[in-house]
């Protein structure tokens, strides 16, 4: 029997149809596995092809021999939006507007080396990459022209990306897109109606009832949400509020690393290494103190997909219970995350 469930972060409907998922031709496609070799002469974000990307803009010099970089950043060789221009809002007839496409569009190269996802990197790595993340967060926010910054990362073929380096990418514009809008909006009402956080309260719910936590570490704790939109659909909290990545205080960072390599492990191993799309769902730049919102990592494995129902209706289908999608991921983070 199907359900219709409302995510309360966003007041949108989700259909959860586990019958969907016995659906004639309903497995993944996927691409043949290709075994990539650790450095790609082709590749520009491989050790020794610096040249092929623009200049760097930061980097994270190695701390064990080999090669000079453990991460580096470079703008988007091909940016959707460009740094230079004003961003005032202009008028083409009486019903349109439009800006010029400013804004920051960068790339963070995860690695030197080129076949590591980054399920399987080492702690230490993954720790740097969230060093990265945050480092260029907050550097980029001081321009107050960028009201948004956007990390995100594409892995694998369905999920977007166009090379197969372990790389995540950050956007900054200057406008907000309608989806954070209403998300923010939503969880501000919920604080001016109740005088708490959203997201906080959410996640004392989803302790309590214990349905959905895949595991809980002393800083973070990692479930599936009520009303996932796909199967699998992850999303790691801080246990403590905090609406900002950009604030999120770097000595927990260590931990979070764990949990998010550990997470991406058990999707790598449970689903056969998926395509996902990971999103750092952060406050605006402007407002990084705020009581309502609370920063959060969000992962979305691409194993179904996304076809004409759920595009005419903005209504997703979701083919698997998080319930006991969480008993499965459960398992697996039985022997690999630290739980309590």
């Amino acid at each position: 029997m199907s359900e219709l469930r409302q995510d309360p972060t966003t007041r949108e409907w989700v259909i959860i149809a586990p019958e969907r998922a016995k659906r004639p031709q309903q497995a993944t496609k996927k691409r043949p596995a290709v075994k990539l070799p650790a450095w790609d002469a082709s590749c520009p974000f491989c050790t020794g092809n610096e040249s092929q990307t623009p200049e760097e803009v930061f980097r994270l010099p190695a701390t064990s021999q080999g090669p000079a970089w453990d991460v580096r950043v470079v703008p988007n060789r091909f940016a959707a939006l460009m740094p230079g221009g004003d961003v005032n809002r202009q008028r083409d007839g009486h019903f349109f507007r439009k800006m010029n496409g400013f804004g920051v569009h960068e790339v963070i190269i995860e690695s030197p080396v080129h076949n590591v996802s980054m399920a399987l990197m080492t702690y230490e790595q993954v720790e740097k990459v969230l060093i990265t993340y945050q480092e260029r967060y907050n550097d980029l926010k001081k321009n107050r022209q960028l009201k948004f910054i956007t990390i995100f990362k594409n892995q694998g073929w369905a999920s977007g990306t166009s090379l197969a380096h372990p790389h995540s990418q950050l956007v900054g514009t200057p406008i907000m897109a309608p989806h954070y809008h209403r998300k923010f909006d939503v969880a501000h009402d919920y604080n001016a109606d109740t005088g708490n956080c959203l997201y906080c309260d959410l996640l004392a719910q989803e302790i309590s009832e214990d349905k959905r936590v895949i595991a809980r570490t002393d800083q973070f704790t990692v479930f599936h949400p009520f009303a996932s939109r796909v199967p699998f659909e992850t999303w790691i909290m801080p246990n403590e509020h905090s609406a900002s990545f950009g604030l999120f205080p770097m000595a927990h960072f260590s931990e979070l690393a764990r949990t998010l390599k550990d997470t991406l492990f058990c999707l790598y191993q449970e689903l056969d290494d998926p395509a996902f799309n990971l999103m750092v769902d952060t406050s605006t730049t402007e407002d990084e103190e705020d009581p309502y919102y609370h920063w959060h990592i969000r992962i979305v494995p691409r194993i179904t997909t996304i076809a004409g129902f759920e595009m005419g209706s903005g209504i997703y289908v979701n083919t698997a219970l998080p319930e006991e999608t969480a008993v499965t991921a459960r398992q697996c983070a039985l022997s690999c995350l630290k739980t309590g």
